[in-house]
């Protein structure tokens, strides 16, 4: 299979099953890129999410990196399509599908999906966490302590999270790596 195809079809899957977001299948996605497929470090990947979050508009445009990493603009491309075209189409299949449904499950069936994606999207802040402070090798000290300093300041005060992600990335840059 080529490997823009085989890009195409693993990130059709993980878009489709991007229920509640992209943050519920990035624990899949660093799984298959770095350690299925051997695409990417844990680093690499780390990067790639981290430049996302700070990157203007939506920051599952990352994906877009990894594939443009892999195969070029192609790559990107096959990529793009793959994670967000599936997923539209299925989503205003269902929409249109959804609004005509007069059936009391319809209320059921959307409160019973509210804490599964609310489990997906912590699952994704897990990985992601779990993989900036330790890593691969060690504890990263500095990531766990910027991380808690973070969560302290927005679990005490209405700060805007932008200031303390600008204020994270200078002093991280002046730490001693």
């Amino acid at each position: 299979m080529t490997r823009i195809l085989h890009l195409f079809l693993v990130f059709a899957l993980l878009g489709v099953l991007a229920m509640g977001g992209g943050t519920a299948v990035l624990p899949e996605m660093q799984h298959m890129t770095v350690h299925t497929f051997h695409w990417l470090t844990d680093k690499q990947f780390r990067d790639i999410y981290s430049l996302g979050q700070v990157a203007p508009g939506p920051n599952m445009l990352m994906v877009l990196v990894i594939g443009y990493r892999m195969a070029g603009a192609l790559g990107a491309l096959a990529v793009g399509i793959g994670f967000f075209v599936p997923d539209c189409i299925l989503t205003l299949v269902v929409n249109r599908w959804w609004e005509h449904l007069k059936s009391p499950w319809r209320v059921s069936v959307q409160r019973g999906m509210a804490p599964v994606a609310i489990g997906l999207m912590l699952s994704g802040t897990w990985a992601i966490a779990r993989l900036a402070i330790f890593g691969a090798i060690k504890i990263n000290f500095e990531a766990m302590a910027l991380a808690l300093g973070v969560f302290t300041i927005l679990s005490l005060r209405h700060v805007n999270p932008g200031v303390l992600v600008v204020l994270g990335g200078i002093i991280y840059l002046f730490l001693p790596h």
